[in-house]
């Protein structure tokens, strides 16, 4: 029977080496060899990412929610609030900025959810999803090369976008799951 508390380290893989392809604005790429438990090698592809922050921010018992282009998906995309960390910045500060540039929305007391890999079979990036129930208004300050429109959303018509594919990102898709435990067991269980 496994212990799933701690790693089963009779399964790890050992970097032999690791060979830089491409270093971006927000990601790297590099292909490490790696030497197997039976002692074979193999090549993996990894994507190395700096981290990132979500807020499930609620509003009057809504979702606050931004819509703006992604090119990766060829299209809008319905989200909760996010970016990327900024090299050695807090999590918690960043979803508090976050949250303002996006939103203009403020909040004080930010709790931390859960924090969640990505896409682990070949990225590092790690998401820490907040949760941020008294809320602010005031003005928001995107990026200036981030285009948004602001939407607020009961749960059913987020789980509604969720059913028609407007929203299909993972992050949003768990957020609005967690509020929906909470509305349904007082918690967010997590």
């Amino acid at each position: 029977m496994n212990n799933f508390s701690r790693p089963n380290s009779k399964l790890d893989e050992v970097t032999v080496s690791t060979k830089p392809i491409f270093d971006g604005k927000v990601i790297s790429l590099q292909i490490d060899t790696v030497r197997l438990p039976d002692g074979s090698t193999a090549s993996r592809e990894i994507i190395k990412h700096p981290g990132a922050v979500a807020v499930l921010a609620v509003h009057d018992g809504k979702i606050i929610m931004v819509d703006q282009f992604r090119q990766a998906m060829g299209r809008c995309e319905l989200e909760i609030p996010a970016g990327k960390l900024e090299k050695g910045e807090d999590p918690l500060e960043a979803a508090k900025r976050e949250l303002q540039e996006e939103t203009g929305y403020v909040c004080k007391d930010l709790r931390l959810l859960h924090s969640f890999y990505t896409s682990p079979g070949f990225a590092d990036e790690i998401i820490h999803l907040y949760v941020a129930e008294e809320l602010e208004s005031g003005d928001a300050a995107p990026d200036e090369d981030e285009f948004l429109e602001l939407y607020e959303l009961t749960l059913e018509e987020a789980e509604a976008a969720i059913g028609s594919g407007r929203i299909s990102d993972a992050k949003t898709i768990m957020a609005v799951y967690a509020l929906k435990l909470k509305q349904v067991t007082g918690t967010f269980g997590l």
